[in-house]
Order: structure tokens, then C-alpha cells, then sequence
């Protein structure tokens, strides 16, 4: 470009911006204000044509290192991001100016610079940080109430001296049929109203066990026949209810503590003889300190917790499936425990760790669904996870049933049959699981009662075929990732 002045950009190696600025000769004359003609004296650097002006800016080679080095600064938070919207929104954050971008990084802007750091820094997508697991079971609390489902049988080592077990049984059975399954509704009820609070589910235990251990009271005077047996009926469904209250609530030490003179009682056994006063008094002190226990538990929990209102609450039908499954699981634990008490004991015992496996079921379940990339991939490992569970629990269960000569099929089918239930009442698949068990203790029971084929084996048959319904309803309902979501 030519011209009275002329801007020569001049890039050195150096970085530096030569300005070149040409200006046309003056021919030589007299000074303003002086008749005497002389020469002019040139400025510095100026050779009479042009002036150079020499201005040290950033150059490319600086700024590229400028931006070099702020990537490699910002490496880990420009490394995940998606878009270079992203790093613009780190640099703003930074409080990066915009005079500080031009100058020192040579980038007219934010979303240049965002660009070029989103180019020179690699994609990296690092592993999300693992959530605590929300179905971590407690261990010590599935172990304890395991050992307490089974601590009230020694109340029956104790009284059994003073009354005939054999003869007066049945009134016992009745009692804790119906208690077994008013519980289970009763329970799940409570379960229910703990979402509006525990204020609510309190008084529905309040109104609900008093009831429950007079129905089953009611139904043991029939087969009673006014023997003094009904007294031990009506304890055992005293204790029954206030039992549930406290393992609903999750007072288990209460109810472990209130059952210390039943398991005093038993470990002199032995060694020593306490006399039917002795072995009455223990049986009636534990079980006037369960009721106190769950009193004082009741007591506090609805004086404790806010109110949120009186309301009709959850329908009472959803709770009518859980009642029957607990009809249905009495009915099949008396027929196995008909020839050996011992394997009920067992059975018993084994709740704490069936509890136990419904939490790891849960959260095994979770870790698959985070593991599978696809709906086939989840239903596979979900089967797995099934098939561990199960045989995790039933296979401790084969050398107990041979000790206790229940034989090595009974009790694991019944134990199979049972948890897989309770697994698919956890995910409020409530109906198919108390139909499946009631089909099979009505099959089981009436060929043991009119002594129809096949005989005695009936009751490991019909625990087959229910576990096999009730796993295949399981890899059905729950191997979709929904249920788990």
C-alpha cells in the first residue's frame, strides 16, 4: 500500500511488530519566523522518508505456549467435558478477562480460547464415584432376630412338664396359625402407614395386636374344649402380638432382653431342675416383659412423633395377600414340623439370614443393573444373582435336615419356597406368591389329612412345584430393570 503514509507490518523472529511509517520529503526552506534559509535536522530514526517504529507484542509462538500451558493446567476439568461450551463456562468462572485473553493468549474472545483448549486436551470420562449402597443389610440385626424368632420355643421346654404337649397341641396350632397370619397382615399395614409416619403406624399396631391375640385366643377355645390349655394359647398369642410390635418398630433389643429369663430357664436345664413354680414364674416374666416392652415402645412412639393427621389410611384389601401368605407359610411349617419339631427350629433360626439375602438380593441387583448394557445382559445377571441367593441360603440348609432327620429335601424345597415369597413381597408382588404357597399347603394338607397318594413325601412335592412357580414369576417380574429402578 502507497500513500502520503504508509503501515508496513513486519513480523521478526523475534516477536516483534515493525511499523513502517513513510512520509514524503519536505523540500528545505526558511524556519517559520525566520528569513534565513537552513537545513532541517532529522528526528532519531527518521533517514528524511520514513520513521520505523519498532513494538514488541505477542507473537504466535508466545501465545501458543500461553495456551499450551493453561491446558495443561486445566487438564482434569477440560478433560470431561463435552462441548466447548464447557470450558468456556470453567474459564468464566476463573474470572478470565477478556483484555487478558486478547493480550496474553491471542484469542479474539472466550469461545475461541474455550475451542482451541477443548482441541488440545483429550477426551477423558472418568468412572462416576460409587454410592454408598442404599441396601447395605445390618448384619448384627438380621443375626438377632434370627436367634429371636427361635428363643420363644424355649417357653414350650419349659411349660411343656405341665401340661400334655400331645393331646392339647392343637389348641397351640390353631392359636398360632391365626396369629401367624393376622401378624403378617398387621405388619405389612404398619409398613404401609410409616410412610405417613411412625406416630401413624403405632396406633395402627395399638388397635391391631390387641385384636389379633384375641381372635387367635377365640379360635383355640374350639379345639380347647375348656381345658386349661387355652391359658397357654392365650399367652402365646399375647406374646405373639407383642412381639410383632417390637420386631416392627425395631426394638429387637428390647424383645431379646424381656426373653432373658426363658433363656436362663433353659441353660439350667441340664444341670438342675427348676420345679413347675420356677419354669411358670420365668415363662410368665418374660412374657410380662415383652408386653411392658412393647407398651412402653407404643407409648413413646405416638407421644414422640408429630402428628400428620387422621386419615383412612391404605386400603385394607392390599394388606389381605400378605395375610394369606402368612396362612399359607403356618400351614406348610406345621406339616414339616408334624415328624421332626427339630427342622422347624431350624427353619426358624434361618430367617435372620433369609433377611439378610433379601438386602444383598437388592443391592446385587443394583450392581447389575449398573453393569448391564442391555436388557438381556440385566436379565441374565439378574438370574444369576437369584441362583446365588438361593443356594447361598438353602445350602447350609442339607446337612441341618439330615441332623435333624427331616431328610435332605424338605426343609431346603420349604426354605426355597418360602424366601422366594418373601422376595417378591419385598418388590410389592404381593398376590402371586400367597396364592402359589396357599395352593401348595392345600395340596400338601389334604393328602396328609385324608391320606391320599402319594403319601408322605407330598409335602417336599408340593414345596417343588411352588418354588419353581415362584422363581419363574421372579425371573419374570424382577428380571426387567425397572422393577429395580
Amino acid at each position: 500500500m502507497s500513500g502520503p503514509m504508509d503501515l508496513e507490518p513486519r513480523h521478526g523472529q523475534d516477536d516483534t511488530l515493525a511499523l513502517r511509517l513513510a512520509v514524503p520529503k519536505r523540500p528545505a526552506g526558511p524556519r517559520r519566523g525566520s528569513g534565513t534559509p537552513g537545513p532541517r535536522r532529522p528526528a532519531p530514526g527518521h533517514d528524511g522518508e520514513a520513521v520505523t517504529l519498532g513494538l514488541r507484542l505477542p507473537g504466535p509462538a508466545r501465545t501458543d505456549e500461553a495456551v499450551n500451558g493453561l491446558a495443561a493446567d486445566m487438564a482434569d476439568r477440560v478433560g470431561p467435558a463435552v462441548h466447548p461450551y464447557e470450558v468456556a463456562a470453567l474459564l468464566e468462572a476463573d474470572g478470565l478477562s477478556a483484555d487478558t485473553i486478547r493480550q496474553r493468549y491471542g484469542h479474539p474472545d472466550i469461545f475461541s480460547l474455550a475451542t482451541a483448549l477443548y482441541e488440545r486436551v483429550p477426551r477423558v470420562f472418568p468412572e462416576p464415584a460409587r454410592a454408598a449402597d442404599p441396601w447395605r443389610p445390618d448384619h448384627l440385626r438380621c443375626l438377632l432376630r434370627g436367634v429371636l424368632f427361635a428363643l420363644p420355643a424355649l417357653a414350650y421346654l419349659l411349660t411343656a412338664p405341665l401340661w400334655q404337649p400331645g393331646k392339647h397341641a392343637a389348641a397351640l396350632v390353631v392359636a398360632g396359625i391365626v396369629s401367624w397370619a393376622w401378624g403378617q397382615a398387621l405388619g405389612h399395614r404398619a409398613y404401609l402407614w410409616m410412610v405417613a409416619g411412625r406416630r401413624e403406624a403405632a396406633r395402627t399396631l395399638l388397635r391391631g395386636a390387641p385384636l389379633g391375640a384375641a381372635l387367635a385366643t377365640a379360635a383355640a377355645a374350639v379345639p380347647a374344649h375348656g381345658s386349661p390349655v387355652i391359658w397357654a394359647a392365650a399367652a402365646q398369642s399375647l406374646y405373639l402380638a407383642a412381639a410383632g410390635v417390637l420386631l416392627v418398630l425395631g426394638r429387637e433389643t428390647l424383645l431379646l432382653a424381656a426373653l432373658a429369663p426363658l433363656a436362663a430357664g433353659a441353660a439350667v436345664l441340664p444341670w438342675w431342675e427348676p420345679g413347675p413354680l420356677l419354669r411358670t414364674g420365668l415363662t410368665l416374666l418374660a412374657l410380662a416383659a415383652t408386653l411392658a416392652a412393647a407398651g412402653r415402645t407404643l407409648r413413646t412412639e405416638y407421644a414422640a412423633a408429630p402428628a400428620a393427621g387422621e386419615g383412612a389410611g391404605p386400603p385394607l384389601p392390599r394388606s389381605l395377600p400378605y395375610g394369606l401368605f402368612g396362612l399359607a407359610a403356618a400351614l406348610l411349617v406345621l406339616l414339616a414340623g408334624r415328624r421332626e419339631p427339630y427342622a422347624v427350629i431350624v427353619l426358624t433360626v434361618s430367617m435372620g439370614p433369609a433377611e439378610w439375602l433379601l438386602y444383598r438380593y437388592r443391592g446385587l441387583s443394583a450392581a447389575a443393573l449398573g453393569a448391564s448394557g442391555s436388557p438381556v445382559g440385566f436379565r441374565l445377571r439378574s438370574a444369576g444373582v437369584l441362583a446365588l441367593c438361593l443356594l447361598l441360603y438353602t445350602l447350609p440348609l442339607v446337612p441341618a435336615a439330615l441332623l435333624t432327620g427331616a431328610g435332605p429335601a424338605t426343609l431346603p424345597l420349604l426354605a426355597a419356597t418360602l424366601w422366594t415369597a418373601l422376595l417378591l413381597q419385598a418388590f410389592a408382588v404381593a398376590w402371586a406368591p400367597a396364592l402359589i404357597c396357599l395352593g401348595a399347603a392345600g395340596a400338601a394338607g389334604a393328602v396328609t389329612l385324608f391320606h391320599l397318594p402319594p403319601g408322605p413325601s407330598v409335602l417336599p412335592l408340593c414345596c417343588a412345584g411352588a418354588a419353581l412357580c415362584l422363581i419363574g414369576c421372579t425371573l419374570r417380574l424382577l428380571g426387567r430393570p425397572a422393577s429395580h429402578a
